[in-house]
């Protein structure tokens, strides 16, 4: 499994990305409104590998002492083919690549860290469905009614997730 560092939207980003959740759901369109985990929400991956060791936290958490940050949540983004994922963009402003490139540089040794989230390689992002069949694709962004509607606001913290103990916890 995984473990993460993870930045959580504000109360009514976090619940504008639920409502699309919803919709994709209402249309049949399996999304992650499907996952009833309370520590499933809307976020944006910061950091990902195999293990993060608990001694670093605190120089994470020092790092990110600037928080909250701006959040502006842009168009969608298929990843994959067959079997896709939909993904809000988040429009990356300097103080949420600063601060990708900061936490980057602290946690960079840890195992199995992937190509994809090193700094200009990232793409930030808010994830709306997995596993989308091809022929739903077209489904899932009519329920969704993403088409040109930005949604702003804050991050309200960061947490970490360890993927294999299944349990999150704040850093900020």
């Amino acid at each position: 499994m995984v473990q993460s560092v993870e930045l959580l939207l504000d109360d009514d980003l976090d619940a504008a990305v639920r409502e699309e959740w919803s919709r994709m759901l209402d249309a049949g369109v399996t999304s992650q409104g499907r996952i009833r985990s309370p520590s499933n929400r809307p976020h944006v991956t910061l950091f990902v590998s195999a293990e993060i060791p608990a001694e670093v936290e605190d120089a994470v958490r020092a790092t990110l002492s600037d928080t909250p940050l701006p959040v502006r949540l842009g168009g969608v983004v298929v990843f994959g083919d067959r079997h896709a994922t939909l993904a809000r963009l988040v429009v990356p402003s300097s103080a949420l690549l600063d601060l990708h490139a900061r936490l980057f540089g602290l946690l960079a040794e840890c195992p199995g860290v992937p190509a994809h989230i090193r700094p200009g390689e990232w793409t930030p992002h808010v994830t709306l469905a997995r596993r989308v069949p091809a022929d739903r694709i077209g489904a899932a962004l009519i329920a969704a009614h993403v088409g040109g509607r930005d949604l702003t606001g804050t991050s309200s913290g960061i947490r970490r997730w360890d993927g294999t103990a299944k349990r999150e916890w704040r850093l900020v």
